[in-house]
């Protein structure tokens, strides 16, 4: 696959608009994560590779450069030694090195354009990379409260609340007919209880009217 081919073919915005088509936008972000993931890790080492080739070429340009700068002097000593042959082979050699000091600098520059560039698109993707796992979190927030919001809808729609209501009703019922119910076994006690006093008292107003007529007996002999 070469070097950002899923961002060429599928932007961020893309991207979203499928994952909001999804039927799981999760497992959906996720498999588009670890897909921009495996794209990063080969543009880092597309970059990496790129970089050492703009260090190459700027080294054998600075080479060629030094080089440059160093046969100038001897053909300037050479030629002050009036060494003719020598200061000639020292600029000859000067020459050819200011040819490939030219060509290697030409490299360097477009080996460094292309860094350069690759450099920015690797910053992009991390960027992009960032956001979607941001898309993510907000994903998984709205697919929970979604969840939970469709839990309460489906406990809620086998609740009745006039069948709730109408239950409460009879149990307030009930709760008043046992409240009756004790408070009237209550007055039965009590007249219970006063029949039997009364008979108490009967006996005990019996016994008194005895004693006193066998008193009376008593003064009328």
């Amino acid at each position: 696959m070469s070097i950002f081919k899923r961002f060429r073919d599928l932007t961020l915005a893309n991207i979203y608009a499928l994952i909001e088509k999804a039927e799981d936008p999760i497992k959906m972000t996720d498999q588009y994560l670890r897909d921009m993931q495996e794209d990063l890790e080969e543009a880092e080492r597309a970059v990496a590779a790129q970089i050492a080739l703009e260090k190459k070429f700027k080294q054998l340009y600075e080479e060629q450069e030094a080089l440059v700068k160093k046969r100038e002097e001897q053909a300037h000593i050479a030629a002050q030694a009036k060494n003719i042959d020598l200061a000639r082979r020292a600029l000859e050699e000067k020459k050819i090195a200011e040819q490939k000091m030219l060509e290697y600098k030409t490299s360097y520059e477009q080996n460094k354009l292309a860094a350069d560039n690759l450099r920015e698109k690797l910053v992009e993707m991390r960027k992009q990379i960032t956001q979607l796992k941001n898309k993510r979190e907000t994903l998984v927030a709205r697919v929970n409260a979604a969840k939970a919001q469709k839990n309460i809808n489906k406990a809620m729609s086998g609740f009745d609340s006039n069948t709730a209501l109408a239950g409460l009703k009879r149990m307030e019922e009930k709760a008043l007919q046992l409240e009756a119910e004790a408070e009237a076994s209550g007055e039965v006690y009590k007249k219970q209880k006063s029949l039997d006093e009364e008979f108490e008292q009967l006996n005990r107003d019996k016994e008194v009217e005895e004693e006193l007529a066998e008193l009376l007996k008593k003064y009328e002999e």
